[in-house]
């Protein structure tokens, strides 16, 4: 199992390149949640496990422009008490890409942070971090498969004595759309591998859940996501969005 997530994450950029090349027919791929990610403790080891951790979010979409929309996030990881803001500017640039700055700010208390490490810490001070990231997303349908392929840098402004720090994130996402009764319901799953030039592959998330539609401006999303990190603990995120949009 080791040798085959290893794998996957070097596989994961050259395939996300692959998608790019391979451009096909244009689809809506489903909305995301971005849960924020702690300090390390570099060669803690695991000993306490993962971490379970249901978690509530909410997004408000709107359109700004005909290819522009603006999107607020609003966080809350239940067992770590971390609140999140984020906000996304996602342009459409053609029928498959679409270019996202954003910004995301998040606060973890010490308790949240001794929970974290491996092995019981003794963190006394809470962490805070604000994020600038832009990401290119390329979506495209094989029959009623859709696909997204995402590359995000991320530039991580860290409070002192932490260095800035620059971060690459690729992800893959597939989704399906199926009829039940009069509504659309979307599973889906994405892989996703983060790299940061200190620490290499470093961090890795698997996630899947369902969209399900309430009407044409309300749509739930329960989903479950496992995030793996080196120098921290595993977190299994259980998590139940609200998605709000305007069009």
């Amino acid at each position: 199992m080791r040798v085959l997530t290893r794998f996957a994450r070097y596989l994961a950029p050259g395939v996300l390149v692959a998608c790019v090349v391979s451009l096909g027919a244009p689809c809506a791929a489903q909305e995301n949640v971005d849960p924020p990610t702690v300090p390390a403790a570099p060669g803690a080891g695991d000993g306490r496990g993962a971490l379970f951790a249901p978690s509530a979010w909410l997004v408000l979409s709107t359109p700004v422009r005909k290819q522009i929309d603006l999107k607020l996030y609003g966080f809350y990881i239940g067992a770590l008490d971390v609140p999140v803001a984020q906000i996304d500017v996602p342009i459409r640039t053609s029928k498959w890409l679409t270019v996202t700055p954003s910004y995301m700010y998040y606060s973890v208390r010490a308790s949240g942070l001794n929970k974290l490490t491996p092995l019981p810490g003794s963190f006394a001070d809470s962490y805070e971090e604000q994020q600038f990231r832009i990401d290119g997303t390329v979506a495209f349908a094989i029959r009623k498969l859709e696909i997204s392929a995402r590359n995000m840098y991320v530039r991580r402004f860290r409070p002192t004595p932490a260095d800035d720090m620059n971060r690459y994130r690729g992800r893959i996402a597939i989704a399906r759309p199926l009829a039940v009764q009069d509504r659309i319901l979307k599973p889906f799953a994405s892989y996703e591998t983060f790299y940061e030039p200190t620490g290499g592959w470093n961090r890795y998330r698997v996630w899947s859940g369902v969209t399900l539609p309430l009407n044409k401006h309300v749509s739930l999303q329960p989903s479950y996501m496992r995030e793996s990190s080196e120098g921290s603990r595993g977190v299994n995120y259980v998590l139940f969005g609200l998605i709000l949009n305007t069009k």
